[in-house]
Formats: structure tokens, C-alpha cells, sequence
């Protein structure tokens, strides 16, 4: 029998292994997609005709995972499926984790706060499926990367349980759902809902209506522009620069909320425990900023006209406004600023409480 030196067997055997790691791609032609993937890195962007999803495989073991599309619950789903329940990620630079959920047999999972999706399930499907696990530890070692292309007008629904996400300059409705894994946007038109079980959010250069909500992780918002933005998180920082629009509401059961340059009519603050700051660029009809535990100091312009009322239960109050007041405490303050149009609601359990004048 001939002998062939090694370096030559590896030759013909890389071809083989490199073919099975070239993109595959997917046309959805569908005005409604959702997309479920586990593991890995999902990269959304511009696109023309309809959706299109590239699939890159990683892993010793990625040859394992299989694609599945067709309807589900009424929408087209592009479904990446993965063999067994444990699946092993290592995040760079990160140490140990470790991610459970439940994963119904047709590959989708984590969607019954989609509207369209509660209606067809009933409460008890948050039990449905097989728990997977996805660690540092041990498990099967396979991802898919995904790139996804969205044209304008079309709505996407996007699922991923740990990885990343990153969007940049789609038009559309937009949705992204995550267990463990940031989303950083940018350029984004139309509509965008982020919700994130644990992992930071970055957004930038939004038109059209945000909304945010996080378990655990901060929130940065810069340069938005649109009808309404809310932001929810259990556990995080929020902060924004640069915010127009017709309603803001922001709340944070811990961490603080720090905002400069917001032009909106009717804006909510709230946090369990952390300060609060905002710096307002026009004057406002309605502003209800609380905090149970924390300092809050609110700037606005010099035309600001509002009915004021002001509490702490431990903390000075302080103001450059001219004020009528109508009722004054210790640690309660009522009152009309101006015109008196507007609404201004604030309010700490413990912390001072700081009405000042813009700058310029």
C-alpha cells in the first residue's frame, strides 16, 4: 500500500472542512419573518427585495445543526436548530456562564411577550419544550453567525439566547429579543423594541418609536428622534443625550437615570434607588421625576411655566426659579413657576431635590 507524508493527508482533508464553513443563504420572502437562533453572533443591516439570512457555522461540531423554515403561529420562522440540551459558548474575555431555557421542538423559544404569539399560546407555554443549557463548561461545541438583511417596510422579529447582536441602518419594524446577549443599534428608522434579559444596550441615531427592556444591564441612548421612547430595566444605568420626541419615560429599579438635552412635551423619571438628572431644552406640559433613595436635579430653560410640587422625606430643596408658593414644608414644597401651564411632579424618599436654570 503507498504512503503519502502527513502534510499531504491534511491537504485533503482541509478542502472538505473549509467548504463546510462557507456562508449559506437563505431568501424569506415573507412580509412578517422571525428568526431563532441559540448560539452566536447576529449582525442586522440594509437589504433590497426581500429578507435574506446568511448562515456561517462555527464549532467542531456546527455540521450537527440543521436548518428548518416555514410557518409557525401564523408567520414565517427561520428556525436554527440545534441536537441536544447543552451547548458550550465561551464569550472572550469573559469567565464562566451559564444560560438555561426552554426550547420548544420546532426550535422557537422566548416569545409569548409577542403579541402576535400570545394569542395562539396559552400561559403554560412558558413550560413547553426542552430546558437547554448553554455554558462554558461543557456541551456541544457549535454556533451560527448570522447575517440578516432587511429591506425597507419589513418586519422582523429576531430571537437569540446568547451571542450579540448588532443593527445598523435598517428601515422597518424591528424586534430583538435576547437572554444573555448585548444589542448595540444605529441608524435605525421606523421601529425598534429591544428586550434583553441580562446584557447592555446601545442605541444611536434613532427615528421612530424605542422601546427598551432589560432585566439586568444599562441602557445608553443617544440622538433619538421619534413619537415615543420607554425604557424599562430591573437593574442598570440609563443614559441619553440628545432626545426629542413626544413622550419619554424612564424607569430603573436600580441605577441611576442621567439625561442631557431632552425636547419632549411629557417626560417620567422613576427609579427604586439612584439619582436622577435631566437637563430639559424646552419648557414641558407635564415632568414626574421620583427616586425611593437618591438626589435629583432637574435644569430647564428660564420660560419654564409649570404647577410645581415638591417632596423629600429627608433632604433640602433647593431652586433658583421665582416661585408662588401656596403651600410650603420642611420637606414639601407647592407651588406655580411662570405661566403655571405645565405639570412638574418630583419627588425622593431620601435625597436632595434641586430645581436650577439652564446655563444657556
Amino acid at each position: 500500500m503507498p504512503r503519502f507524508p502527513l502534510w499531504l493527508c491534511l491537504l485533503a482533508v482541509l478542502p472538505a472542512r473549509l467548504t463546510a464553513q462557507q456562508p449559506e443563504r437563505y431568501t424569506l420572502a415573507d412580509d412578517y419573518v422571525a428568526i431563532y437562533n441559540l448560539v452566536g453572533t447576529v449582525r442586522v443591516e440594509s437589504g433590497s427585495g426581500d429578507v435574506a439570512v446568511q448562515v456561517t457555522r462555527a464549532g467542531a461540531e456546527s455540521g450537527g445543526l440543521r436548518i428548518a423554515q416555514g410557518e409557525v403561529d401564523g408567520r414565517f420562522a427561520f428556525r436554527v436548530l440545534y441536537p441536544g440540551d447543552r451547548i458550550r459558548w465561551r464569550e472572550d474575555g469573559r469567565g464562566s456562564s451559564s444560560t438555561e431555557l426552554r426550547v420548544r421542538d420546532d426550535g422557537t423559544f422566548g416569545d409569548l411577550d409577542d403579541e402576535h404569539v400570545r394569542g395562539r399560546h396559552g400561559r403554560h407555554d412558558w413550560d413547553e419544550g426542552r430546558k437547554v443549557t448553554i455554558s462554558s463548561n461543557s456541551g456541544i461545541d457549535a454556533r451560527a453567525d448570522l447575517l440578516v438583511q432587511v429591506p425597507r417596510g419589513r418586519r422582523v422579529a429576531l430571537y437569540l439566547a446568547v451571542g450579540a447582536v448588532t443593527v445598523a441602518n435598517v428601515d422597518g419594524e424591528l424586534s430583538v429579543d435576547t437572554h444573555a446577549a448585548p444589542v448595540t443599534a444605529t441608524g435605525v428608522k421606523g421601529e425598534l423594541s429591544v428586550d434583553v434579559g441580562s446584557g447592555a444596550v446601545r442605541v444611536s441615531q434613532i427615528e421612530g418609536d424605542l422601546s427598551v427592556d432589560t432585566g439586568s444591564g444599562s441602557v445608553e441612548v443617544s440622538r433619538y428622534h421619534g413619537p415615543s421612547l420607554t425604557i424599562d430595566t430591573g437593574s442598570g444605568d440609563v443614559t441619553g443625550t440628545e432626545l426629542t420626541g413626544d413622550d419619554l419615560a424612564i424607569e430603573t429599579g436600580s441605577g441611576e437615570i442621567r439625561l442631557t438635552a431632552v425636547t419632549a412635551p411629557r417626560v417620567s423619571l422613576e427609579t427604586g434607588s439612584g439619582g436622577v438628572t435631566a437637563e430639559l431644552k424646552r419648557d414641558v406640559s407635564s415632568l414626574q421625576a421620583e427616586t425611593g433613595s437618591g438626589d435629583i436635579a432637574i435644569r430647564a430653560p428660564a420660560s419654564l411655566g409649570a404647577e410645581i410640587n415638591i417632596e423629600t422625606s429627608s433632604g433640602d430643596i433647593e431652586t433658583d426659579f421665582p416661585l408662588q408658593i401656596t403651600r410650603h414644608g420642611r420637606d414639601h414644597m407647592v407651588g406655580t413657576i411662570g405661566d403655571g401651564q405645565g405639570t412638574i411632579a418630583i419627588e425622593t424618599g431620601s435625597g436632595q431635590i434641586r430645581l436650577l436654570k439652564s446655563s444657556n
